[in-house]
């Protein structure tokens, strides 16, 4: 089945330093992956459009827009150590959220039953008035609060399994219950937020589930947590929509982070979601910061949701976390789950 790419070569101009791991080249991987495997006739390519101001000051501070609107037109600057904004930063993350939102008008538009937004800089950690941890805007929750103002999308399910917790995205829907936000992620990693008692506010307590995973885990693991956490409640929410923040330095190989999943993994994790949600899937690029692992993920992704078979994967000599200590896990998040939902 045809898939939706959404990508665009001005994503290289939001530069954030010498040796910075979030840096333009990762656009690049990620299209060299795609001609490598020539998969050309499985994608409708898309080019997005900056995303409207209206939209973005419904998921960000007005001041804090005007805030990086201004630094980037100064030349640029650095909202945290991390964190850089340069003179080309503004236009180009206006842009990533907005290939986010054409990644969500392609499949609840234009018809397509999935899309890929390859887009830079990443956006889950991006909170209402502050940048933070690479993410200037927050892609996954313009595309999310799009597909509520267009498209009249009613429950949402934004899936993050980026190594870091997405604490901008929490925060964002922490109190709304149209917006079911699950974020898998490395425990007692950056930002440190992200655990299992936090699950949402006022309305929306249930409709965040965290799960914080030991370092060390990989395929199998996150497969079991799939099984018995993720699946289980997507069925039951029946989202009209699914997002995906799809991070890939919880990849063994990724500098960033303590995981051990493969390209493989990634493609088994986007199977397993595609088998239980027969409705519209957008996924959205977020971090991965090692560029082999990082192209070949995304097109591992990409052929999942399209339905093409699988490339070899590199499984081989991975060695990942003791099963029991992400069992563990898995039933200590699902004894705070069950509370919301009938797991």
């Amino acid at each position: 089945m045809p898939v939706g790419f959404i990508t665009h070569p001005d994503y290289r101009k939001h530069v954030a330093g010498p040796g910075h791991p979030e840096r333009p080249e990762r656009i690049r991987a990620v299209l060299e992956a795609v001609a490598r495997r020539e998969i050309d006739e499985h994608l409708q390519r898309i080019e997005p459009e900056p995303v409207p101001d209206e939209l973005l000051a419904s998921v960000h501070a007005r001041h804090y827009i005007e805030q990086i609107r201004q630094m980037s037109r100064e030349g640029g600057g650095m909202l945290d150590p991390d964190t850089a904004v340069s003179p080309g930063s503004f236009d180009v993350a206006s842009l990533a959220a907005g290939g986010a939102v054409a990644a969500v008008r392609a499949v609840l538009t234009d018809g397509l039953p999935a899309a890929f937004a390859a887009v830079r800089p990443p956006g889950h950690h991006a909170r209402p008035a502050q940048g933070m941890g690479f993410c200037l805007f927050n892609n996954a929750a313009c595309a999310a609060t799009a597909a509520q103002q267009h498209h009249g999308c009613p429950r949402i399910l934004i899936l993050d399994w980026d190594v870091h917790h997405g604490n901008g995205t929490q925060e964002i829907f922490y109190r709304s219950p149209a917006v079911l936000f699950i974020s898998l992620h490395q425990d007692r990693w950056y930002p440190g937020t992200g655990a299992i008692e936090e699950t949402g506010a006022g309305d929306g307590v249930g409709f965040t589930i965290n799960i914080p995973l030991p370092a060390g885990a990989g395929n199998m693991g996150y497969a079991h947590v799939f099984e018995e956490v993720v699946l289980p409640v997507a069925q039951a929410f029946a989202p009209e929509l699914l997002l995906i923040s799809a991070g890939y330095d919880a990849h063994a190989g990724d500098p960033l982070g303590g995981m051990t999943l493969t390209a493989g993994g990634f493609r088994r994790l986007t199977a397993m979601v595609r088998g239980v949600h027969a409705g519209p899937i957008a996924a959205v690029l977020e971090g991965g910061y090692d560029l082999a692992h990082l192209g070949k993920s995304v097109v591992a992704t990409i052929e999942a949701l399209a339905g093409i078979a699988a490339s070899p994967d590199e499984a081989e000599g991975v060695e990942e976390a003791p099963y029991t200590a992400v069992r563990a896990r898995t039933r200590a998040v699902r004894s705070v789950v069950r509370h919301f939902w009938n797991i």
